[in-house]
């Protein structure tokens, strides 16, 4: 009979740094379909065109940031059913990743060139929002995607109208943010105190503003 290896600090770093660079430079598969795969691509004007790969950027980037925060927490979960919860929902975020990379693509455009940044820094709050305590750390997964949530609401009311395949990626995207929170909150996740709230949504604001266009 065999027994799995103890992981050294040298393998978890080897893991979290393979990670990182498949999220952030590699391609990783979706795992289900593309919700817009059977969705006509209108063609859109160039300005709408812009404003469309603008939008699906913010959102691109917004997925590598739920993977590091989501990467980050996980690595200091204390308990294994946390733990688990956060990379099943990491998985679903990597299926966001995926549709995001390929509507960008089909729009003639191209993901942040922050996302390096976004990531490593993504990285590092999910971290030290784990090692708080796995309430906490759900308290932080329900924040977040709350407003992720919110904000996908605004993308699909400012979405070009014709633009119909990124529409769909995002009802899809949107409706699973719901449930992640959903499931965090029935975990036992904690009510993050003020100010933190306030912070997450003036941080992603920027992120925003620097995403549209870069």
């Amino acid at each position: 009979m065999t027994t799995a290896r103890r992981l050294q600090p040298a393998d978890v770093l080897l893991i979290e740094a393979q990670r990182a660079l498949e999220t952030v430079f590699g391609n990783p598969p979706a795992q289900r379909p593309n919700p817009a795969a059977q969705t006509p691509d209108v063609e859109l004007d160039a300005p709408a065109r812009r404003h469309a790969a603008g939008l699906m950027r913010i959102n691109h980037v917004g997925e590598i940031c739920a993977q590091g925060l989501y990467f980050g927490q996980a690595a200091v979960a204390r308990e294994p059913e946390t733990k688990q919860h956060l990379l099943e929902a990491a998985q679903e975020e990597t299926d966001h990743l995926a549709w995001c990379a390929d509507r960008l693509r089909e729009l003639d455009s191209r993901p942040s060139l922050f996302n390096p940044l976004w990531y490593a820094g993504s990285y590092a709050l999910g971290a030290l929002a784990g090692l708080r305590g796995d309430g906490w750390n759900l308290g932080f997964v329900v924040e977040t995607e709350r407003q992720v949530e919110a904000h996908l609401d605004e993308h699909l009311q400012t979405l070009p109208e014709a633009d119909l395949r990124s529409r769909e990626i995002l009802r899809v995207m949107k409706d699973d943010e719901a449930r992640h929170a959903d499931n965090a909150e029935q975990a036992g996740a904690r009510v993050l105190p003020p100010p933190i709230p306030a912070l997450m949504a003036t941080a992603s604001k920027l992120m925003k503003a620097v995403a549209y266009r870069m």
